[in-house]
């Protein structure tokens, strides 16, 4: 059984549970940033100082600047002190006085969930020549945005509306909202963003786009959206990325939809053209490389992940990728050795101290029954304390026991004095044990024994007396014949 749970902020938690035991070692499917997800949802300050840590690392940004991106300063958009345009600006301020439920209401669950129908619309006619380019009925767009503003179900698929129709109404409802769907916070970290360009060897920079820090500064810019913002951004990117790719059919290509999109999403309100000047070529440059780019745009970076899960599985959180960088150094390596150390010595105290407490109660057990009235009960239980002296305490008038054993120190000095002194101790008394008791020998024998000095020495004189009592029964057996021969003539 599979079982998905999307959350507002687009977060999605995905299990499985498997009846089969053939599959119930399978590891658990689960959402990568799930720890990011609950950091962010739970812990918001926390979040927002990791994320923008990590940004101010790839781009620059002065006091002023990403004090509007932290929310501590109202952003100070182009144009705001220009008057010549500022009919126009009134102008467009008046159209989004009206207000309904859905179009020109900040954005909402609800609004997200009614313009969700025409982004799934679009889905199934992208090959509709000039979509989002052509303009579709005015009739028709309207009866369609009155439907979404009261909340009536559509039935877009019965053939009365117009892939165009759906379209326009979809670039009208972004329009309309009180800001453009990346926020006004975030309108000069996209500019910075925009200008990150490669380094050549000299250190010189480049007109060639860095898209790998692009691609992680946006990812990070994404993370500390408001959660309907980001949502909808989702659908939508992924809607123009779709699109994109059937340009053969619908001859939009991704820089064609981001002229198309960019003033929606992200030119402040309320500006103009003339406002905006240089900044026009680089804020649709953008636009683009998010299409391009948007299957990768939404996914926090490897180290904001590991981040997030230390911090509720580890024992401390990191605050930035050099952090990171930091674990997998020479040197952590060489902690390693020391970490154990530190663990085998708490194991060690927690078993001292288990062992105090039990000694402790023995003693406290045996006072109790030291004071109990004398009985048999009393004597066979002082009998049975008798085998475990450790448990008498010092100064008791109970009689003495034979010569107890002498226990080990359970303390953790004593700990300090075995692991030093211990070893050789234990080998001076393995080798008295072990050392056999000479035996009782004459003073010959001594005497013997030092004058030889070895058991070599000792064989050779053996042979020695052996040879010359040969010798002396042979000379004695000549003469013996001789005798008898002189006294037979």
């Amino acid at each position: 059984i599979f079982f998905s749970f999307p959350s507002s902020s687009d977060a999605i938690c995905n299990f499985v549970i498997c009846n089969d035991s053939s599959l119930r070692s399978q590891p658990i499917i689960f959402n990568p940033d799930f720890f990011v997800e609950k950091l962010r949802h739970e812990k918001p300050e926390v979040f927002t100082e990791l994320v923008v840590s990590n940004i101010t690392r790839l781009i620059d940004l002065p006091g002023a600047e990403l004090a509007q991106l932290m929310g501590e300063e109202d952003p100070k958009l182009p144009g705001a002190n220009n008057t010549a345009s500022g009919f126009f600006r009134s102008l467009m301020s008046l159209k989004r006085k009206e207000k309904g439920v859905v179009f020109g209401s900040p954005l909402t669950e609800e609004g997200i969930a009614q313009v969700s129908q025409l982004i799934e619309y679009l889905h199934k006619n992208l090959r509709a020549e000039g979509l989002f380019r052509v303009p579709g009925n005015s009739i028709r767009q309207q009866i369609l945005k009155d439907a979404l503003n009261s909340g009536t179900d559509i039935d877009l698929d019965s053939g009365d509306f117009h892939s165009n129709d759906v379209a326009t109404l979809l670039k009208m409802f972004l329009g309309e909202l009180p800001e453009p769907l990346l926020t006004h916070k975030h309108f000069h970290a996209h500019l910075k963003i925009a200008d990150l360009m490669l380094f050549d060897e000299k250190g010189n920079k480049t007109s060639t786009p860095d898209k790998e820090r692009q691609i992680e500064a946006l990812q990070l810019l994404f993370l500390i959206l408001p959660a309907p913002n980001r949502s909808l951004l989702k659908l939508l990117l992924d809607l123009l990325y779709q699109t994109a790719k059937k340009q053969d059919k619908n001859k939009m290509s991704a820089h064609n939809l981001a002229l198309m999109f960019a003033p929606h999403i992200l030119w402040p309100r309320n500006v103009t053209a003339n406002d905006l000047q240089e900044n026009i070529t680089k804020l649709n440059n953008g636009v683009t490389f998010m299409i391009k780019h948007s299957q990768k745009l939404f996914k926090a970076p490897a180290y904001i992940r590991e981040c997030a899960r230390l911090h509720y599985l580890g024992s401390r959180a990191h605050t930035s990728k050099d952090d990171l960088d930091l674990l997998t150094s020479p040197g952590s390596k060489e902690m390693q050795p020391l970490k154990s150390q530190k663990r085998s010595r708490l194991d060690t105290c927690r078993q001292e101290e288990t062992q105090q407490r039990t000694e402790e109660a023995l003693k406290e057990l045996f006072r109790h029954v030291h004071n109990m009235p004398d009985s048999a009960k009393k004597k066979k239980l002082i009998r049975q304390f008798n085998k475990h002296p450790a448990a008498l305490t010092p100064g008791s008038d109970v009689p003495a026991s034979p010569a107890p054993r002498r226990t080990r120190s359970r303390s953790f000095s004593g700990l300090i004095k075995r692991k030093v002194l211990g070893t050789p101790v234990i080998l001076e008394r393995k080798s008295r044990d072990t050392t056999p008791e000479p035996e009782r020998v004459s003073k010959e024998n001594i005497h013997l024994l030092q004058k030889c000095g070895s058991p070599a020495h000792m064989s050779q004189v053996k042979l020695k007396s052996l040879e010359g009592r040969k010798e002396e029964s042979c000379r004695r057996t000549r003469a013996h014949l001789l005798s008898k021969d002189s006294s037979s003539l």
